[in-house]
């Protein structure tokens, strides 16, 4: 690893989670490591509500509305208001919550709200793991990373893979230590890469935490570099009969990793996989998605971050702000170009 500047960064924190709560345990907890343990200046601009599952999406016919809340501990529920005001006894910061997509909130925060004042954005901790190309592709928590990236700002996007349903509570505040000290290593050892948009730089990292027992023990969990696993899904939708209220009943917004979704109920639905739109007399679907490959596969390549996550390491994933080519596509002249990448086809 290449070191960079050592100086504190100013540092603007979303999530596609939403405001803490329920489905959006974690983010209060990392705001207060990264405010009170590295004492960093960190902004926070987030979706009103969750927002998972949602990938790099712009609502651009939309008019995107914001309020302002107001955390406190231990949980970081508070209040929120219509306009600014002065903090009141036992808040401790100002957050802005948006009406938009994390993506939305990244780039609001970086060019309208904070423009010219943010050095690294954070995206997370996300409830539940975002290891594999069919999640990350997916993940409105790397998605913000990826628009903060494509503005050219150092970008990290960090989950915490859930393993228990429910997730332990005395692993979170070892999560969030272990994943502050991540970030920290990570803005003081940015590394370099040729294709970077910034100056050479790595665009952004991918952070998986597994939320399991080895959090509380010494020295705690293995970190390694790792590549994204390229996976796939099936099926992600059920067919229902209209008018059926079994069929309003939808998958949290969280996603399978929800405190309320049965992981197995998430995971399977063998018995209407086949059942089609003629088989229940009507255009009615929900989200159901068959989790099985990606949770528990057969198999995972070494060295990816699905193998770590696996293995109970925690994944540290490189990336670029880009849709990946093929490993032999680029060629350095016009000259081969020509030669072999113009189309030659018979008429």
């Amino acid at each position: 690893m290449t070191s960079s500047s050592a100086t504190k960064p100013r540092v603007l924190l979303t999530n596609d989670d939403g405001p803490p709560g329920h489905e959006s345990p974690y983010i209060y907890g990392l705001y207060r490591h990264l405010t009170q343990d590295l004492g960093w200046d960190v902004r926070v601009v987030i979706p009103s509500s969750q927002k998972s599952w949602i990938g790099k999406a712009y609502h651009i016919k939309d008019i995107i509305t914001g309020r302002y809340y107001y955390p406190r501990d231990p949980d970081g529920e508070g209040e929120i208001s219509e306009t600014s005001r002065p903090l009141k006894d036992g808040e401790v910061g100002e957050w802005v919550l948006l009406d938009g997509t994390p993506a939305t909130c990244a780039n609001i925060g970086l060019h309208n709200l904070y423009h010219g004042d943010i050095d690294l954005l954070i995206s997370g901790p996300n409830l539940g793991r975002n290891s594999s190309a069919a999640f990350a592709l997916s993940s409105g928590t790397i998605g913000a990373a990826l628009s903060s990236a494509l503005s050219k700002i150092r970008s990290i996007a960090i989950s915490y893979g859930t393993v228990h349903h429910p997730t332990p509570l005395n692993y979170y505040d070892p999560a969030h230590r272990l994943g502050a000290r991540i970030i920290k290593h990570l803005w003081d050892n940015w590394d370099q890469d040729q294709g970077g948009l910034r100056q050479g730089e790595v665009d952004l990292y991918n952070i998986n935490i597994p939320m399991i027992e080895g959090l509380l023990g010494d020295p705690g969990l293995p970190i390694c570099w790792t590549r994204i696993w390229r996976n796939s899904y099936g099926r992600l939708f059920k067919a229902h009969k209209e008018r059926d209220p079994a069929a309003k009943k939808t998958i949290s917004a969280a996603g399978p990793d929800s405190p309320d979704e049965d992981p197995k109920g998430t995971r399977t639905g063998i018995v209407d996989q086949q059942t089609t739109p003629k088989d229940v007399g009507g255009l009615v679907f929900k989200f159901a998605p068959d989790m099985t490959d990606l949770i528990s596969p057969s198999s995972v390549p070494v060295g990816t971050d699905g193998w770590a996550i696996r293995k109970g390491w925690v994944s540290v994933t490189p990336m670029r702000a880009t849709f990946a080519e093929p490993i032999d596509w680029n060629v350095e002249s016009e000259e081969e170009i020509e030669k072999t990448k113009v189309w030659k086809m018979k008429l």
